[in-house]
């Protein structure tokens, strides 16, 4: 046999096997999708896209859809964060991401986070951190109208979810105030009904946790919370010298201050 017909021969194999290999795919494929079409053949498809979203990507955290499964999240307040920092706005999320902030008298944000989109947050290992028995969520897959059903039907559990239902429903009849019933109130409330880390959180230590341990959404999100401190310092400097520099120590010491007193002091005058 000469060269140029084992050459010849070696080309049809090698065909052969690609050819073998593709149709093989091509079965495989077949198989999955009418072993899919039977076991949801009457299934929309838009409605399981909203399921495999639901189920296989609720746990995920997602900046870009403002989703954070089970998250203390913070964003920076316009003014008070410009001369404070690390003060913010903060809220908590429920199991399938969805951000709950207590922004207003009465009122509590659901999937709406009051002061633009998370910068800070931290997410909570349940299973470790939270002395409950927190079981799987009864809201992933369902709409508000149901998540609302669940608590009028008596279907409490110690779930995540269920705990900061509660807390949203007690904080729907509280009145707002910055010094003394505030998002992080709202936030140390529900972290005492989840048991976090045996419970005890104020709004001190809740604003220190997110200092101390809250992870930036990116770079940009970093720069979003102290670019406008350094503007506005630098500027006061240039302007105002020593006497902003005051001014500034002044409001720190007086704002920080009153909630520290007010805490560990003055228990009864902040609302968890």
């Amino acid at each position: 046999m000469d060269c140029d017909s084992i050459l010849d021969l070696l080309g049809e194999i090698l065909i052969a096997d690609v050819l073998k290999l593709y149709a093989h795919g091509l079965a495989t494929k077949n198989c999955e999708f009418r072993s899919n079409s039977a076991m949801g053949e009457n299934v929309d498809p838009e409605q399981q896209r909203i399921l495999d979203e639901n189920f296989s990507g609720s746990l995920q955290i997602d900046p870009k859809r403002a989703r954070f499964p089970n998250c203390i999240v913070w964003t920076p307040l316009p003014v008070i964060s410009w001369l404070i920092p690390f003060i913010g706005h903060v809220g908590i999320c429920r199991e399938d991401g969805v951000i709950l902030d207590f922004a207003g008298p009465n009122f509590v944000c659901v999937d709406n986070f009051a002061f633009g989109a998370v910068t800070r947050y931290i997410q909570i290992n349940k299973e470790k951190d939270c002395n409950m028995v927190c079981q799987g969520s009864t809201f992933i897959g369902q709409d508000q109208d149901e998540y609302d059903m669940d608590d009028a039907l008596g279907k409490e559990g110690s779930t995540w979810d269920n705990a900061l239902r509660k807390g949203t429903q007690e904080f729907q009849h509280h009145a707002y105030s910055l010094f003394t019933c505030n998002c992080h109130s709202f936030v140390a409330n529900n972290l005492n009904r989840l048991g976090f880390q045996s419970g005890g959180w104020n709004v001190v230590n809740v604003a220190l946790l997110v200092l101390i341990k809250g992870q930036w959404v990116s770079t940009g999100a970093m720069l979003k919370s102290y670019l406008p401190f350094v503007i506005v310092t630098g500027f006061g400097i240039i302007f105002g010298g020593i006497t902003f520099l005051t001014f500034l120590a002044f409001f720190m010491v007086l704002l920080v201050g009153w909630f520290i007193l007010a805490t560990y002091c003055f228990k009864d005058f902040i609302q968890l």
